[in-house]
């Protein structure tokens, strides 16, 4: 599974852990499938959840980018960073909020309208435009099926130990990165972790269907209204 699949979600939005633990300790199987079944299993998992949270840091080509999203059915809520450059996200239907930093507003809008939109949530349509990928960043079943879409050759190295969770391992032959599934209960995703150069981190996924609430800021500036 290449971890660059999440990479590219996350970056192109703004250029443009451990988890799943079950309470059953019993195999579930996967680490004696075939690693595309395994892949196919876990993407089934995702889809049928209702939400999970999703952190960790990665490196794309040198540029360092951190998560920290819990999303659900249509709704989603946390915070992400690219370089330093933090902002707040909120996700209610098809309407994405986001609060950035003074330096996030900065480097973006310069400092003229950074001072105008200090504290302030912009919002934005989650689908088309320059926001596009929220779509994808903000849906647990989108998210894992775009990094599930983009691997090489896939081999099953079966059991392994993660963060003190047993897990299966998919390695990607073609750059080395893991794909760490849940080894008893729902093979949920456990964690992505890079492994070609540039490409660096752990991605993990935890806290599967808990319940969680997003509600849209007050008073949030339509993105659209602030022309250029």
């Amino acid at each position: 599974m290449r971890a660059s699949g999440l990479v590219l979600v996350a970056a192109g939005l703004l250029v443009a852990g451990c988890g799943g633990h079950s309470k059953s300790a019993s195999s579930n199987g996967e680490a004696s499938k075939s690693a595309n079944a395994v892949l196919a299993d876990t993407k089934a998992a995702a889809d049928s959840a209702s939400s999970a949270h999703v952190s960790g840091s990665m490196s794309s080509g040198g540029t360092p980018i951190t998560i920290d999203l819990t999303m659900g059915k249509g709704k989603a809520k946390g915070s992400m960073s690219t370089s330093g450059l933090e902002f707040d996200l909120v996700r209610v239907g098809d309407t994405a909020y986001i609060k950035g930093s003074d330096d996030f507003y900065k480097h973006y809008a310069g400092a003229a309208v950074a001072q105008l939109l200090h504290g302030k949530w912009l919002k934005t349509p989650i689908a088309g435009g320059r926001f596009g990928s929220l779509a994808a960043l903000t849906s647990i079943s989108q998210l894992f099926g775009k990094v599930a879409a983009n691997h090489g050759k896939l081999a099953n190295d079966g059991k392994k130990t993660f963060n003190g969770q047993q897990v299966v391992e998919i390695r990607d032959t073609s750059d080395n990165s893991k794909l760490y599934v849940a080894a008893t209960g729902k093979p949920y995703p456990v964690a992505i972790v890079g492994g070609k150069k540039g490409q660096s981190g752990t991605i993990g996924f935890d806290d599967w269907n808990a319940s969680f609430s997003a509600s849209a800021p007050k008073d949030a500036i339509d993105i659209s209204k602030l022309g250029g």
